[in-house]
């Protein structure tokens, strides 16, 4: 992480960075890093008898609420917290009292982010949650085939890698600016690969130009229309 947040600062010396992940990165020694670099952090805490204990009163509300209406209800509070050993100080730790039909549903996350800049509600759901979001980019970069190693080197695989990342980059650019107002503005990569890429033509090259001759059958064309025409603008 040391060596991304470098480069990062590097090439953006203004832009704040903030981590997110999830409670497999809540570790005393990333936490204590981050701290000491000026990078703010924002992590899933596993919960234990300790957190759960301090969210009572919260999680009773939540239980109330839920048996009056019928629906799921949830509080957010939040409190100073440090482990018994592994934490070398006190962190911010906000928390979810949730109650859902099959019963008590907390949730916890740790995080250097002051509490003016971001109330409990808000850090956890428009800014904790929105990390499942990286998910669909992910998926999105194995459907530009960016798993495959096609060699034993592993500095060919990463070139490969570099390769998948770059036309994620521009097909990302397509989706913002030939397909916006679209029906297909927001589809996935794959989609988009296999119904506006991979299409079956016939080239002819005379002297001067090349003829691509589409199927007259082609579906989408009037999309593709659309797209080329923009682009070419």
């Amino acid at each position: 992480m040391s060596r991304i947040v470098e480069q990062l600062r590097t090439r953006w010396p203004g832009v704040r960075i903030v981590v997110r992940a999830d409670s497999g990165f809540c570790r005393e020694e990333i936490m204590a890093w981050c701290e000491a670099n000026q990078v703010d952090y924002l992590f899933g805490l596993a919960r234990n008898e300790r957190l759960c204990r301090t969210i009572q009163g919260s999680m009773e509300q939540a239980r109330r609420l839920h048996e009056s209406s019928g629906k799921p209800a949830r509080f957010f509070t939040e409190f100073a917290y440090r482990t018994l050993s592994s934490w070398s100080r006190e962190r911010r730790v906000v928390a979810k009292a949730e109650y859902l039909e099959r019963g008590e549903n907390p949730r916890f996350v740790v995080t250097s982010l002051s509490t003016e800049e971001w109330p409990a509600q808000n850090l956890y759901e428009k800014l904790y949650c929105a990390r499942g979001d990286m998910e669909n980019r992910i998926k999105e970069q194995l459907y530009l085939f960016a798993d495959r190693l096609s060699t034993a080197q592993m500095a060919s695989n990463q070139l490969r890698l570099y390769f998948s990342a770059l036309a994620y980059t521009l097909v990302e650019a397509l989706r913002r600016l030939a397909l916006r107002g679209t029906d297909w503005a927001e589809a996935q990569v794959d989609t988009l690969r296999l119904k506006l890429f991979k299409i079956g033509t016939l080239v002819r090259v005379s002297v001067r130009r090349v003829f691509l001759s589409m199927s007259s059958a082609y579906p989408w064309k009037s999309l593709f229309t659309h797209v080329f025409r923009v682009l070419r603008c």
